[in-house]
């Protein structure tokens, strides 16, 4: 009995030597230099300090001084939905700083 031709489609059996000379194609793993590693920890930082400066400045004091400088945006500035956003926006840039943390291990030798 003859095998049968491989299916399209149909995943070779693992001892099958194209899935042997696949894994030799692979392409090396990058490289990472110093810089790589110090520019991903300077923007973790700068995303986590805006994150906590716009999610606590517009429910400060210090926020009705900022809008009185504009007395056109004053209502705006005044208004809890506008601060909510702004809070929201502060919210997004510590997740944004949370997932580049976790990303970080791709630093890590293996």
């Amino acid at each position: 009995m003859m095998p049968s031709d491989p299916v399209p489609g149909e995943t070779p059996p693992p001892s099958s030597p194209d899935l042997v000379t696949a894994k030799a194609a692979l392409p090396p793993a990058p490289e990472y230099r110093w810089y790589h590693k110090a520019g991903a920890i300077l923007f973790v930082t700068f995303c986590v300090e805006i994150g906590f400066f716009l999610l606590i400045f517009p429910w400060t004091d210090n926020w009705d001084k900022f809008a009185s400088f504009a007395a056109r945006l004053r209502p705006y500035c005044d208004n809890l939905y506008v601060r909510g956003a702004i809070s929201g926006i502060g919210i997004v840039n510590l997740y944004i700083s949370l997932a580049e943390m976790i990303r970080l291990r791709r630093f890590a030798r293996r």
